[in-house]
């Protein structure tokens, strides 16, 4: 087992949000069909316009759902707006409040700061620092990311800083190259690849560091 955390970073949008129902619910909202296939194109498309220059997270939105739906911009725009009301999984809010005792739960979230506060109502839970794409103006996995977090909590990059995410292609890449212990959720839509510590919700990582505390 890695060393006790000092800090727990969460990738947010399919980790601690259900990004795939929250979007499939939107998108049926403005008269559109969103199925697996096509979430993950959008996701794809999402990645491909962060690294293309900054722009805010309601704009990458509305422009994949423009490109791969071929929704109105206006009704693209929209959903991209209230992303930070999209359903969290169910076991997130109990699982922060359990994990916020155990060590300081921060965001790096590749989002905009106007979706926060429905966030953390959902969660019930301040995640304190909050670095999201908009601040830093660059999206994971670029490395000013945590390179914000670092320079916000004095935290520096190591095994007891772990960082919590369903994407290891992309957003544990870059965690595991700073020496960070990775945790890779495995949501429904989670996207495979290494790491330290593999679990199937936030309640199971509640657990195993609540076990790791009693041995």
């Amino acid at each position: 087992m890695p060393p006790r955390p000092r800090l727990l970073t969460f990738d947010l949008f399919g980790t601690v949000v259900d990004w795939r129902t929250g979007l499939r619910g939107a998108v049926l909202m403005h008269g559109g069909e969103l199925d697996d296939r096509t979430f993950e194109a959008v996701i794809d498309a999402q990645a491909e316009d962060e690294q293309a220059g900054f722009r805010p997270y309601v704009e990458i939105t509305e422009r994949s759902l423009v490109k791969v739906l071929g929704l109105a911009p206006a009704a693209a725009r929209a959903i991209g707006e209230q992303a930070g009301e999209w359903p969290v999984f169910a076991d997130a809010p109990q699982a922060m409040r359990a994990l916020a005792a155990i060590a300081p739960c921060a965001a790096t979230t590749n989002s905009d700061l106007r979706h926060r506060a429905a966030i953390e109502a959902q969660l019930g839970v301040t995640l304190d620092p909050w670095v999201c794409a908009e601040e830093v103006r660059a999206y994971k996995p670029d490395v000013r990311i945590w390179h914000a977090v670092t320079a916000r909590t004095g935290i520096a990059p190591g095994p007891d800083w772990w960082h919590v995410s369903a994407y290891a292609d992309y957003d544990l890449v870059t965690a595991r190259a700073l020496g960070l212990t990775c945790v890779l959720v495995r949501r429904p839509h989670h996207r495979p690849g290494t790491a330290d510590l593999m679990v199937s919700d936030l309640g199971e990582l509640v657990h195993r560091l609540q076990t790791q505390g009693s041995g």
